[in-house]
């Protein structure tokens, strides 16, 4: 990594992971958009967005496992995969040559709306046929994000939450999309090399994610429906602030 980490530094990193992982196991999402952050506040953000990769694939794949009798209650999986899958390898090699703010910012406009819309109308969904005509170009830009800056959750929560699926399927459905575009991206990190010097650091985070996944899965079978949702939308607000801080301060 491009700067020494001190003990301290490294334990708030691993609460961090701590958190995230229990936010992933109960919402879908909140890993990356956790920890990305506050790793950046010590180390360079290129270093914590390919350290937090394979970690983040491992927790996607244990609770898409844990989901998958859900499969028949999802919607637009194969579109979603196939084009978030392209969109993570665009967004990848992309990762060098684009500036993130212009992506940030819109992508932080687009959080707010839906946030705002889930409050004034919160029977709003999207529809079979909306989704199918859309689900495409949901998938291009999830993946474009997860490859550039590290964070598709935001993207990818907002889109399925739209649907109002069974909690089930709405797990399924978003750890399955995250490892598709998680996986394309770190094949491109692998092939790229990225990776390499990074190595110790990315198996040791795995340690503490596949701990606490078990911990916060048990924990989402115990709240209601309503908490369900409100939990959603809290993660995506926060990803919001931590998109900010990582941005502009």
């Amino acid at each position: 990594m491009t700067d020494a980490v001190t003990g301290v530094e490294l334990t708030i990193v691993l609460v961090a992971v701590v958190i995230g992982s229990i936010s992933k196991a109960v919402t879908g999402m909140g890993l990356p958009v956790i920890v990305i952050p506050i790793a950046a506040l010590f180390v360079d953000i290129g270093d914590a967005v390919v350290v937090i990769a394979l970690p983040n694939l491992l927790a996607n794949a244990v609770l898409a496992v844990g989901e998958r009798e859900h499969v028949r209650e999802t919607r637009d999986l194969p579109a979603l995969a196939i084009t978030g899958g392209i969109g993570a390898v665009i967004g990848t090699l992309l990762f060098v040559n684009v500036p993130d703010e212009p992506l940030v910012i819109a992508l932080i406009i687009a959080i707010v709306v839906y946030i705002t819309t889930f409050f004034v109308k919160p029977d709003l969904q999207t529809s079979p046929e909306q989704s199918r005509r859309l689900s495409p170009f949901a998938g291009l830009l999830a993946g474009t994000f997860q490859g550039a800056i590290g964070i598709s959750g935001p993207v990818v929560g907002s889109w399925i939450h739209s649907f109002r699926l069974p909690r089930g399927a709405h797990i399924f459905s978003v750890t399955l999309l995250f490892l598709v575009a998680g996986s394309a991206q770190l094949i491109v990190l692998i092939i790229s090399g990225e990776l390499g010097g990074r190595i110790i650091a990315t198996l040791l985070a795995c340690i503490p994610v596949l701990a606490v996944i078990p911990i916060g899965t048990r924990l989402r079978d115990r709240i209601s429906g309503r908490v369900f949702d409100l939990a959603i939308i809290g993660m995506l607000g926060l990803s919001s602030i931590a998109l900010c801080v990582q941005t502009f301060v």
